[in-house]
């Protein structure tokens, strides 16, 4: 029994904790939501892009000296 209550005092006081640290945080305004966002997706789009570039490449190469 003495377990579970020290489990429960430990949750309780990490839960503490973790509200305080999330006091501290500057949370971003919409504006630089969408920016950070934009820039994320600008970024997957021209990395997929080029992985797909770079796969259908090797797929040719890999055909043409297989076959």
């Amino acid at each position: 029994m003495d377990k579970i209550k020290a489990a429960f005092v430990t949750v309780k006081s990490f839960l503490i904790e973790v509200r305080a640290e999330l006091r501290k945080v500057t949370w971003p305004n919409w504006k630089g939501t969408v920016a950070s966002t934009s820039v994320v997706l600008v970024v997957v789009l021209i990395v997929s892009l080029f992985l797909g570039i770079v796969d259908f490449g090797l797929t040719k190469l890999i055909r043409l000296i297989l076959d």
